[in-house]
């Protein structure tokens, strides 16, 4: 693909030639912002082994924790698909939302207005400074996808989400879909 149609919204899937990287193998990518100064995103399929509870004890959520990316990993992050419910959010794309008026996040979750489906948090973000994601493109680290699923994309199950987008891709990348994560060790 073409890094000329990079923008925010898209997914990043790491090419299976990404081994032994604890951050990115395996890892599916939204791509949250995309601009000539650089690109953020939010890793999707790295659940964590903790709860938002676990974090901040005031909110009885018990949601997954997923690990967004090696930078900034002792702040929380989070996307969402209720933008009407969370002032102050701003749009990635296709009904997905970054941030917003986080006491009024934490008030809908004890209520039990917001729900697994609507949002989902993140310790750490994945960024990359100017050129640099367009270069990793070119080093052939990453597929640029669309995302498909829309809002939907924060029900996706993080189990497999990697191995289905690469099975999507069909030819050569079938062979790695059912290959062990090291194949070093295989």
């Amino acid at each position: 693909m073409s890094t000329e149609s990079l923008q925010k919204g898209q997914l990043l899937i790491a090419e299976p030639s990404i081994i032994g990287d604890l951050s990115f193998n395996r890892s599916v990518i939204l791509l949250a912002d995309h601009n000539p100064e650089g690109s953020v995103g939010f890793i999707l399929n790295k659940p964590l082994s903790y709860a938002l509870h676990d974090l901040i004890p005031d909110i009885s959520a018990s949601f997954t924790i997923y690990n967004g990316g090696p930078v900034e990993q002792d702040n929380l992050y989070f996307i969402h698909n209720i933008p009407d419910l969370l002032p102050n959010s701003i749009e990635i794309s296709q009904g997905i939302y970054w941030g917003g008026d986080f006491e009024r996040t934490k008030e809908l979750l004890n209520n039990g207005t917001i729900q697994k489906d609507n949002i989902r948090f993140f310790l750490g973000y994945t960024g990359w400074g100017a050129q640099q994601l367009e270069q990793e493109l070119e080093s052939q680290s990453w597929i640029v996808c669309s995302n498909s699923y829309k809002q939907t994309i924060l029900s996706k199950s993080s189990h497999d989400f990697w191995k289905e987008k690469i099975l999507e891709l069909g030819g050569d990348y079938v062979l790695w879909s059912n290959a062990p994560e090291n194949p070093i060790l295989n």
